[in-house]
């Protein structure tokens, strides 16, 4: 998996690319991430790349010209690519839209800045713009980073064990059960017992029954969207949990 990032901030991906789990996947080769300079397309001895808008109003808008030869430039690098727009107007960056994202080969992430893009970048381009959230950031590289590192997390051999993936938070259209850890008492707070039971059955399905019952108390509407994803376990756990949020006619 190979992402790619236009930006005019391209020095905030180093420490991103060189550190930790990712930083590892990068040095081992299995992704590649790459923060490439807008400014490099200028059209002008200055390296501008944004101008005032037609029409008046406030702020800097980022040109179309240097952003569409950037993505043409990188599209015809011979990847079969993908590029994304990173904006308030887009899909919304979910777990069921980054397991389709881990598919592609190739990931071309457009960072903005200022008051955004001249619209026609997306008209000439066919950029697809993505949303990570309903909140304002004071550009793309933020958004563009969340997207890698939720996408890079499901490339085989990213994280060391697979297994903590799937059972992380939305991996399974749930949210993740509690977790404790040593010692077993922190100021009468105890480990609840089946965990420290040895009964791997018993914990599985406690385990189960807490993440149901975080997501259908804390994200319900979690549950309408995936509830047909979900085993017939969990599903008989969310009618235990919480009846009025199974999909009526009740789908099977």
């Amino acid at each position: 998996m190979k992402f790619d990032v236009l930006t005019i901030f391209p020095q905030l991906f180093e420490p991103f690319r060189t550190t930790g789990v990712l930083g590892k996947a990068v040095e081992r080769g299995v992704v590649g991430i790459e923060a490439h300079d807008l400014r490099d397309w200028a059209g002008n001895k200055w390296r501008q790349i944004d101008d005032e808008p037609y029409g008046g109003g406030a702020g800097m808008v980022l040109q179309a010209p240097p952003v569409v030869a950037a993505i043409r430039d990188m599209v015809s690098r011979g990847y079969d690519t993908r590029a994304i727009i990173l904006g308030p107007r887009g899909r919304l960056l979910d777990q069921t839209f980054v397991e389709e994202l881990v598919q592609e080969s190739h990931l071309l992430l457009i960072c903005g800045r200022y008051e955004g893009f001249d619209q026609r970048i997306f008209e000439i381009s066919g950029a697809e713009e993505v949303s990570v959230g309903d909140y304002i950031l004071g550009g793309g590289e933020v958004a563009a980073m969340a997207l890698i590192e939720a996408v890079s997390r499901l490339v085989p051999g990213v994280v060391g064990d697979p297994d903590s993936v799937s059972a992380d938070s939305f991996g399974e259209g749930l949210l993740d059960y509690p977790c404790y850890t040593r010692p077993p008492e922190v100021e009468e707070e105890l480990v609840p017992e089946v965990l420290l039971s040895g009964n791997h059955e018993a914990i599985r399905r406690w385990r189960l029954e807490r993440s149901v019952e975080n997501t259908v108390t804390r994200r319900p509407d979690l549950v309408k969207r995936n509830w047909k994803r979900y085993s017939t376990e969990v599903r008989e756990l969310v009618r235990s949990f919480a009846p009025d949020l199974v999909p009526d006619p009740d789908s099977n």
